[in-house]
């Protein structure tokens, strides 16, 4: 069913996470002038954990791959068009039966950004900058490894 995923849940350790079936976001990266960029959104005040930079998700449907549930959150949230990027790699953070998942990405062709209602900005960051901004909680948390793991050093 699409749009079943809107709605709290609760994992396994009690906390309240956005996404009843779990949920994904979209780290897309582009290389320009010889350096790696990540695509950043200001996320609008009134979302869950507004006023912070993450990557462009959200809740997944019951019938979504993560892969599928992060391109489909990115197009709605960000403009970017499935077609035009390369899925590289997934990050799970597991919560105890509650899960995000980072799907990391390599953008194939040039992107055109069109920000929803949700994002306040949209904004391509070179990864040495990104802790300089104020992050989501839970990609303050999975950045570090993510980015160990799938950038450039």
């Amino acid at each position: 069913m699409q749009g079943d995923g809107n709605g709290w849940a609760r994992c396994g350790l009690g906390h309240r996470h956005w996404g009843r079936f779990g949920a994904a976001g979209l780290l897309l990266t582009r290389t320009r002038g010889g350096s790696t960029e990540i695509l950043l959104q200001h996320r609008a005040a009134w979302t869950s954990d507004g006023d912070t930079w993450a990557i462009p998700g959200g809740a997944r449907d019951s019938h979504e791959t993560p892969a599928q549930g992060a391109l489909r959150e990115a197009a709605e949230e960000a403009g970017i068009v499935a077609a035009d990027v390369e899925v590289v790699g997934l990050w799970h953070d597991d919560h105890d039966g509650w899960e995000y998942v980072t799907v990391v990405a390599m953008s194939l062709a040039r992107v055109t950004l069109r920000a929803n209602a949700e994002s306040a900005e949209l904004r391509w960051v070179r990864p040495e900058a990104v802790a300089d901004l104020p992050l989501h909680t839970g990609f303050a948390r999975t950045w570090p490894a993510v980015r160990r793991t799938y950038l450039p050093a």
